[in-house]
């Protein structure tokens, strides 16, 4: 089994005293967010790898030594102000904390993610470029690949348009990202890929490949993995163990938040001790071991 910790919330920046609190307990309980008295109950023994997804590595990282386990890191880093990620801390902590994790545990497990793109008035092509040129010469020798995706139609999206104001991806915009940011990764050596894109820029030098191939999951684990049958992405399948509303980051594009309200609903009902990150188990619910 493959952990993914987590594209429903940043664990890692929030809750990792719960999540090394659930791994030095040996399990961990997550409500199926279609069904939510539905417990699936998994055991750390079962699990092969674990992919972090945050974009504050720091919380976590004197405790990585602790786990026994394949560890790879996917670290969003993007040059947006508090106006679009109100809570992210600031980008230059994240860079030395990516170098550190480089460190730990070598560049090939530690990937950054400059995602999403978006293009507005203040943020525009050659913005991008220029932030992006800056990124890859701080990150040269810790990092060898960068994933990148363009932003979509959430319906966090939608709601927060009045501070979004975007313009629209045409061809041209994706032609100079395309043809720049290939360059740029080029001469840091960093390979460029692209997260679930319809749009196809290997033309311009980017790879086509999903973000957990699986080449990659069984080079980590020596272990062959299905794809994800609940997504289209291409990637291997994983179990994430986070929960909807609970991020406290609060970025304007998240698919992840959808109801502000109900992040700090959640985050009141967070308890460090409890086997699942919101809330605790009910009499009502039903606990399934889950295997794979």
């Amino acid at each position: 089994m493959i952990l993914n910790v987590s594209g429903r919330c940043d664990i890692v920046a929030f809750y990792s005293k719960w999540f090394m609190n659930r791994y030095n307990d040996g399990y961990v309980d997550v409500r199926n967010p279609f069904y939510p008295k539905l417990v699936s109950r998994i055991y750390f023994d079962d699990v092969d790898l674990i992919v972090f997804c945050t974009k504050n590595p720091i919380p976590i990282l004197n405790d990585l030594d602790k786990i026994d386990k394949p560890i790879i890191f996917q670290v969003t880093l993007t040059p947006y102000g508090k106006d679009i990620e109100p809570n992210v801390i600031s980008k230059g902590n994240i860079i030395n904390a990516i170098k550190k994790l480089s460190k730990i545990l070598g560049t090939d497990n530690v990937y950054v993610r400059y995602d999403p793109i978006l293009i507005n008035d203040r943020y525009d092509v050659n913005f991008h470029i220029n932030a992006f040129k800056s990124l890859c010469s701080k990150l040269n020798g810790y990092v060898r690949h960068i994933i990148i995706s363009f932003i979509d139609d959430y319906k966090n999206v939608r709601n927060n348009m009045r501070f979004l104001k975007l313009h629209k991806i045409d061809n041209y915009v994706l032609k100079i990202i395309g043809e720049n940011f290939s360059k740029i990764a080029l001469e840091n050596g960093m390979s460029v890929q692209t997260c679930f894109e319809k749009n196809d820029l290997s033309k311009y030098g980017f790879i086509s490949s999903s973000c957990l191939s699986k080449e990659l999951a069984f080079k980590l684990t020596g272990k062959k993995f299905s794809k994800w049958k609940a997504r289209d992405c291409g990637c291997v399948e994983m179990v994430d163990i986070g929960v909807y509303n609970t991020c406290r980051h609060f970025c304007k594009y998240c698919y992840a938040n959808f109801d502000e309200k109900k992040v700090n609903f959640n985050v009141k009902k967070h308890y460090d001790n409890s086997s699942l990150l919101v809330g605790y188990l009910e009499d009502s619910d039903t606990v399934k071991i889950r295997k794979k």
